[in-house]
């Protein structure tokens, strides 16, 4: 339908809240094109009755659809998306919402580590006792699969050998493994006690002598962000000093089993140096 009242391309422009040079561009890619031309002045005239195109140009580009799409779909269909069309849009929402919910986990991530890097970057060192210890070493699928052992298999040992253990409580990990893997780990669980036993097959007791000097960082969240702690770790031996003289132990203080918030799990990595 063409109406009498004709609008110059500022006055369609400023009506539509739409700039002059978006209206040119669309009439370039033949989007919406003037209703006349004059062909004396070159002015631009668009028809009222364009209001509503350009309000439904608008609304099919809030549902994600490009110019090139809406040309289409208003050369060929009217201007109505096809069922098929709408079902494409909703996945890539899903695919944005997906991405969005990642990068919201990832800055929470990040949020808790600055939250903490004060904390991750208390130095502190110290000696570390001679004790008895009850140990275990055995190689395990995964090292999560330490936090099972330890309940119910290395607890219920202990307490059949009369076990008391040290106070306060002192319990480590000891790492054998001379690359990082993720299956077929060698690892030994340390624990303090007040006196030797008689080994079994489970339980080993041995004796662990005094460390004179272990650089101590405590670390903050993930097992998985152990690497960012012995990046810090590696850079402090090295500005000053020292080096490293023996296995690392890493004391468990809070973690899977007493606390649900991960960026609140706390393991003391202990170094000896020299």
């Amino acid at each position: 339908m063409i109406t009498k009242i004709k609008l110059k391309i500022g006055e369609f422009s400023k009506f539509n809240q739409v700039t002059v040079k978006t209206l040119r561009h669309y009439e370039r890619i033949g989007l919406m094109t003037p209703c006349k031309v004059d062909e004396w002045t070159g002015y631009r005239y668009y028809d009222v009755c364009q209001f509503k195109m350009m309000s439904h140009i608008r609304y099919l580009k809030r549902l994600g659809f490009s110019l090139s799409e809406i040309k289409t779909l208003i050369d060929e269909n009217g201007g109505i998306p096809s069922a098929e069309m709408i079902e494409g849009k909703l996945k890539l929402c899903k695919d944005e919402i997906n991405r969005i919910r990642n990068t919201q986990r990832e800055l929470g991530e990040l949020r808790d580590r600055l939250k903490n890097e004060e904390k991750m970057e208390n130095y502190i060192i110290k000696s570390l006792p001679a004790i008895v210890v009850a140990s275990h070493r055995r190689v395990l699928n995964s090292y999560q699969d330490l936090f099972d052992l330890c309940p119910n298999v290395i607890g219920p040992e202990m307490a059949r050998l009369g076990c008391v253990c040290s106070e306060p409580g002192y319990c480590y990990t000891i790492d054998h493994n001379k690359d990082y893997r993720k299956t077929n780990v060698d690892v030994e669980y340390c624990e303090a006690v007040c006196e030797r036993k008689e080994d079994s097959e489970i339980i080993k007791f041995k004796d662990v002598p005094e460390v004179k000097k272990a650089l101590c960082l405590n670390h903050y969240g993930s097992y998985d962000k152990f690497h960012e702690s012995w990046a810090k770790i590696y850079a402090y031996v090295e500005d000053n000093g020292y080096r490293i003289v023996d296995d690392p132990r890493f004391c468990y203080i809070d973690g899977i089993w007493n606390k649900e918030d991960e960026s609140q799990w706390l393991t003391e990595i202990q170094v000896p140096i020299g």
